[in-house]
């Protein structure tokens, strides 16, 4: 009814709402901009061009509540029969109300297609559509020889055998619906319905069950729908399901849910990041890390070794660079907590979650490599994503005070009274210069260490081209910050910082579901859309313990 009071006053509706435009007494390229006419008078409207060069283009949405048209409808070479003869005749057409139905308009556009391979910009709206992911199956575990293979190509090496246990892990950030509503303007290339939680719920457990990982590794799940949606649907899919919250009466935190046919859970572990003791953390993000056993026929060696997994969503804030690397490290002291074995071994490892950082950033190759020397670091280069000047401040040495307890290896640090012979109930004069000698080596050190081999499920850029791969894409950018990184079998890290280190196993990479590039997700008018309702993509990696 709106676009028709506003043909009998004489104007077009411009579809997007940015105005109305007289209709009748502009010049003819006034027909460029967005307004409707009935299809059989579609000969009065195009001035002698291909159909192709005044239709909406495909790809760019209309929020009109009306089917258009485009030129996919039409041959390409064809032409209205008919053309103005002037334009008087045009300004004085009588334009009647049962010209107009639903199933009767064309929509006009304003983007003009010059030539036959002219597209729309990389973020104009899109035409509804999927991309598919394939599943990358890697059979040779040696970095240099490695070998991906189809989905009906299997290699006999990635079939079954005896004494292993194979699982998936999915990440998966879902994208809090508070946060998307606090941060609109990261979401304006979408159609305001796809952004509605009543219709991206049922699309994230689709993905979920499509996928049907043993082990997710959720980031961004919101509160009051965990608890009234997300874990009442997951539980009914057979998972377990542990959420931590993040601190500070913020309404989203982190999952990790696991399937009761896989694993026993022996411990649940959550970390808080917020210490109210230690001025630099003063952010509430948080962690959670859990020890799984899993669920195997009792081997010749014994039970099988226990699987740690974490998950986290750090700060991310692109200038807080020493809050970023003091999260990292309290989430890793905790792992080792936890994954650290009778023996002085650590069990395998994964660690998921959104990172906040790119690949090949300082804190991105901290967690690959085991070591980091931060000194003369800016602050904001630590995560990769700030390029501009600001946040230029170098890091302290050390980045956090000895109150928070952790090492600059990254492990918990055990407040021992010194087992030593007393001399009127004080410490000799050597004993107490040998331990101040040692605080002091530990408070100007910058290198940052942990004791685990940790490689990332993803290579980050594709082999063939050397384009990025994203996991991320919204209005403001496409990324990669979400990672699962594990710890790997001897075959592969060896020759790498921290193999020394001993482990129960190691964890073999069998598969991992293709990533996309930030052309691709823009064909679908990136994330969120109709189909994937986060503006993350879901990882998914297979691994084999050999037991």
């Amino acid at each position: 009814m709106e676009a028709w009071r506003c043909v009998r006053r004489g104007y077009g509706r411009c579809v997007v709402g940015r105005g109305r435009y007289p209709m009748l007494t502009h010049h003819q390229k006034s027909l460029g901009r967005d307004w409707t006419t009935p299809w059989e008078n579609l000969q009065r409207c195009c001035w002698n061009r291909h159909v192709s060069s005044c239709m909406r283009w495909p790809g760019h949405y209309s929020r009109a509540p009306y089917p258009y048209f485009s030129s996919r409808h039409f041959s390409l070479n064809w032409r209205p029969p008919c053309l103005f003869e002037s334009r008087t005749q045009f300004q004085y057409w009588n334009w009647r109300p049962d010209n107009l139905s639903q199933t009767s308009l064309l929509h006009l556009s304003s983007y003009i297609m010059n030539t036959e391979g002219d597209e729309p910009s990389s973020k104009r709206r899109k035409h509804q559509g999927t991309i598919e992911r394939h599943w990358e199956y890697i059979c040779n575990h040696n970095k240099e020889k490695m070998k991906i293979l189809g989905d009906k190509n299997v290699d006999s090496k990635c079939e079954d055998s005896e004494n292993k246990f194979d699982f998936s892990v999915m990440s998966y950030n879902i994208l809090s619906q508070n946060l998307l509503e606090d941060n609109s303007h990261l979401y304006r290339h979408c159609r305001r319905p796809v952004l509605h939680w009543s219709f991206r719920f049922p699309n994230i457990l689709k993905e979920i069950k499509h996928f049907d990982a043993d082990v997710l590794c959720l980031q961004e799940v919101q509160e009051d729908h965990y608890g009234t949606e997300i874990r009442p649907s997951l539980e009914s899919l057979g998972y377990h399901c542990e959420y931590k919250n993040r601190t500070g009466r913020k309404p989203d935190g982190c999952a990790i849910c696991f399937k009761h046919s896989k694993f026993s859970l022996l411990s649940v572990n959550p970390v808080e990041f917020y210490r109210p003791d230690v001025p630099l953390l003063d952010r509430d993000n948080v962690g959670l890390v859990l020890l799984l056993q899993p669920k195997q026929p009792q081997t010749a060696s014994g039970a099988s070794p226990a699987i740690c997994v974490a998950n986290t969503h750090l700060l991310y804030n692109p200038r807080r660079g020493d809050i970023k690397l003091t999260q990292l490290a309290m989430l890793l002291a905790e792992i080792a907590n936890v994954a650290h074995q009778k023996d002085g071994s650590f069990c395998p490892i994964v660690m998921c979650g959104d990172f906040n950082s790119v690949p090949g950033s300082p804190l991105y190759s901290f967690i690959k490599e085991g070591k980091l020397n931060y000194e003369g670091l800016a602050i904001g280069k630590v995560s990769g994503q700030e390029q501009s000047s600001r946040g230029q401040r170098i890091l302290s040495i050390p980045i956090w005070p000895p109150n928070l307890g952790i090492s600059q290896n990254c492990v918990y640090e055990v407040q021992q009274v010194p087992k030593v012979e007393k001399t009127d109930n004080n410490l000799t004069e050597t004993q107490l210069d040998k331990t101040e000698v040692l605080v002091t080596a530990e408070k100007l050190s910058s290198n940052l260490q942990h004791r685990f081999s940790l490689s990332s499920v993803y290579s980050h850029y594709f082999p063939d081209t050397g384009i990025p791969e994203v996991t991320t894409c919204h209005s403001r950018s496409a990324i990669t910050v979400d990672y699962i990184f594990y710890s790997a079998d001897k075959g592969e890290v060896a020759g790498q910082p921290g193999t020394e280190v001993a482990l129960v196993g190691g964890l073999k990479l069998l598969a991992r579901l293709s990533l996309l590039t930030e052309q691709d997700l823009w064909t679908v008018n990136g994330l969120p859309n109709e189909n994937n309702s986060s503006d993350h993509l879901p990882l998914l990696a297979k691994f084999r313990l050999e037991l």
